[in-house]
């Protein structure tokens, strides 16, 4: 009878060699690692705990999570971040986490298709929220408007292909726009606007919204604004500029961590002819004008825009104003999510100096759901 041996066969030693020289290297870069993340812990830039800490956040781990994502901008991790993401990238087409890959280099953001974890309850306290600011600003003689931008994966649903966006996210923002109008607050759901324009109302590699998609925008939140019986001040004329064609980076790409990689490697790039909205300088006449108002509250804008990059990309501030025929103050936050634009105008001086006669508030549906982490905080 034969016998086999199931002795394991010994490496050769340039196999040990290299062994060690791999368990080196690998030592020594979790140490720098180590060391990277612990001088990022100790210059105190990390938040081990966030202001209002719940229970449900601990059993969830959602302190962890933060302090990791904090972590993760240290020097070396994000190194090894982004050469993983670009080699990933450039070996399997892989987009990361953040973001996911349609057809036609088309890309999307992860969190418009996410079920967010008490989604109802989120999105009835953010009404709420919206109740209470409507009724505030209602006692100082300011009118609201709200207006909630779909998610690109709703509008451009036909670039998805392999992508599926979650059924159960199909009413949440109309659902959400009928309950403001119930509760008697002024709100248009921009879906029905853009859903005609489809994938060109929107970046093909950006999260935002296009030129075409933001001018429609703006024309229906200016239609609202007159169904409200409110006149955007001082009337002014407006010019339009038209730019040269010029590639648009995409956030997306960032958010892939593709961004440092050269352009020819990154997802292909997107050129955009971009528009310039500008007032039409006027000649003061004669000495019997009112020069005051020139630098009083008659010249301001009475209409005050807060909301988010959706309020800083594609000219809709421009659009907007052209529409409405008056300039607007524009106190809209990138990443200001929910309530950080709302937070940053009603703690701005201008807001209490020089109050508007209406405020338009956008906001992103894909933020109608996620959790209420940044309460609205009123100066004075």
């Amino acid at each position: 009878m034969s016998s086999s041996s199931h002795v394991p066969v010994p490496p050769s030693e340039f196999n040990a060699r290299i062994s060690k020289m791999a368990g080196v290297a690998f030592v020594t870069f979790l140490a720098v690692g180590f060391a990277s993340c612990a001088w990022l812990l100790l210059s105190g830039k990390v938040e081990m705990l966030p202001p209002k800490l719940t229970m449900d956040d601990v059993l969830h781990g959602e302190v962890t999570h933060k302090i990791a994502k904090q972590l993760s901008k240290a020097v070396v991790p994000e190194l090894a971040a982004n050469l993983e993401r670009g080699g990933s990238w450039l070996l399997l087409h892989d987009t990361g986490p953040r973001v996911r890959s349609g057809c036609e280099h088309w890309l999307f953001l992860t969190d418009e298709m996410r079920i967010n974890r008490h989604a109802q309850a989120n999105a009835v306290t953010k009404a709420d929220v919206v109740r209470d600011v409507q009724q505030r600003l209602a006692k100082r003689g300011i009118a609201l408007l709200v207006a909630v931008v779909p998610d690109k994966s709703r509008i451009a649903s036909a670039q998805l292909c392999d992508l599926r966006r979650p059924t159960q996210l199909q009413a949440r923002a109309q659902a959400w726009v009928e309950g403001l109008n119930q509760a008697g607050i002024a709100a248009i759901d921009l879906a029905p606007t853009l859903q005609p324009l489809g994938a060109e109302a929107y970046l093909r590699t950006d999260t935002h919204w296009s030129e075409t998609g933001s001018a429609a925008a703006a024309n229906a939140v200016a239609k609202q604004v007159q169904l409200m019986g409110i006149s955007a001040t001082p009337h002014k004329e407006f010019e339009v500029k038209v730019q040269a064609p010029a590639r648009r980076p995409g956030d997306l790409v960032r958010l892939a961590g593709l961004e440092w990689l050269p352009v020819s490697w990154q997802p292909t790039p997107e050129i955009v002819v971009a528009t310039q909205t500008s007032e039409k300088t006027a000649q003061v006449q004669g000495g019997d004008d009112n020069l005051d108002d020139l630098f009083g509250d008659d010249n301001l804008p009475n209409v005050a825009l807060i909301g988010t990059s959706f309020s800083r990309n594609s000219n809709f501030v421009g659009f907007l104003q052209q529409a409405l025929g008056a300039p607007i103050g524009n106190f809209a936050k990138d990443g200001g999510e929910f309530s950080g634009g709302a937070n940053g105008y009603f703690n701005n001086p201008a807001f209490k100096q020089t109050p508007p006669k209406l405020i338009i508030w956008e906001i992103p549906e894909r933020d109608l759901q996620t959790p209420y982490s940044e309460a609205i905080d009123w100066a004075g």
